[in-house]
């Protein structure tokens, strides 16, 4: 099983203009009300609740609470270069599956995945990557590049246009 949100597997979907305008609304404020979101669109509280429910069902919405890790008592977070022998989705599968690894990219270029992790301290950041992750089949080097800290973390980038 993938460890990947519904819908991200290159599924071209078609949004309207009012699709659009939700989902960027959304972007800004994921909070705001669905008659807020029908006074900026002209619909309805009820089509925009439709509409958000579908985008969420196919998986081009998800709306969650970002939060900044190391805020929340993490002491270290990596990126982690990996590369692969084998299957790179079952590799990326499983790497999925490690408590502490909060997403995992397929890469092109050097690396085969980037995976990023969490830790609450340095010896739990060591058991994350030297015995959870280089022991999944599959994985032949893995790269450590440690945070100091998140200088840029946007989630507001718009929607591709028409």
């Amino acid at each position: 099983m993938s460890a990947e949100p519904a819908g991200t597997r290159h599924h071209e979907y078609v949004l309207d203009e009012i699709d659009r305008q939700l989902l960027t609304l959304l972007q800004k404020d994921g909070r705001l009300a669905y008659s807020e979101l029908g006074n900026a669109t002209g619909l309805s509280a009820g089509a925009v609740r439709a509409r958000v429910l579908r985008l969420q069902e196919d998986g081009i919405l998800q709306v969650v609470g970002v939060t900044d890790p190391l805020r929340l008592g993490y002491r270290n977070m990596a990126m982690l270069a990996i590369n692969v022998d084998g299957d790179i989705d079952e590799t990326a599968d499983a790497i999925g599956k490690v408590d502490g690894v909060i997403y995992v990219i397929l890469a092109a270029g050097s690396v085969d995945l980037l995976v990023e992790v969490i830790a609450t301290s340095s010896d739990e950041l060591y058991e994350i990557i030297n015995r959870r992750l280089r022991t999944v089949p599959g994985v032949r080097t893995v790269e450590t590049f440690m945070y100091y800290r998140i200088h840029t973390h946007r989630f507001a980038w718009g929607v591709v246009p028409d």
